[in-house]
């Protein structure tokens, strides 16, 4: 049984997630890490259908909307193969501080891995609307800029914020809703 109350319930619709870093840890400051990230999207989008309307990805978690007919089910696939990934690179980089801590604080329960890069759930929310959709968006896009770390939504590399403002993103949108 799952440990979330939270369900996607509504196939093929779009749902606002959040996938955390396993304790906030920063494992986003570097760009091969933000790249697994962006590639595992890439290859769910090629091979099931995973529809992105929207993005951002900070040092220690991202939010995302996303659709497809299985969205359960690619989350989870997003989350198993990224997290395979992340960890080699570290491994390959000889990152140990970093690998140390996704090792403390990896749930007790979770025995068959040695490190745990992500929090368990991604908080699905339905988009049930187009004001709803504005409003999840605009969160997104405005995150980068309330943490003062840019003047405009689409002056972060890692945001949809691009796409909606015209210009090349790094990961294909879709922006009819």
């Amino acid at each position: 049984m799952p440990r979330s109350r939270y369900r996607i319930l509504n196939k093929g619709c779009p749902y606002f997630m959040t996938a955390t870093v396993n304790r906030w840890q920063p494992l986003f400051t570097r760009t091969e890490v933000v790249n697994i990230v962006l590639d595992s999207w890439r290859f769910l989008q090629r091979e099931a259908g995973f529809q992105i309307y929207g993005y951002v990805i900070l040092e220690n978690h991202l939010h995302l909307i996303a659709a497809s007919t299985d969205l359960s089910r690619d989350m989870q696939r997003f989350k198993s193969y990224s997290a395979k990934q992340i960890i080699a690179y570290l491994e390959q980089r000889e990152a140990a501080n970093m690998l140390e801590l996704l090792a403390l604080f990896k749930r007790t329960h979770k025995t068959e891995i040695t490190y745990q890069v992500w929090e368990e759930g991604n908080h699905p929310q339905l988009i049930e609307s187009e004001e709803v959709m504005r409003q999840k968006l605009d969160y997104i896009h405005q995150n980068p800029v309330k943490r003062g770390y840019v003047d405009l939504p689409e002056h972060w590399r890692y945001s949809s914020a691009r796409n909606y403002a015209g210009q090349k993103g790094l990961v294909e949108i879709v922006r009819a809703w």
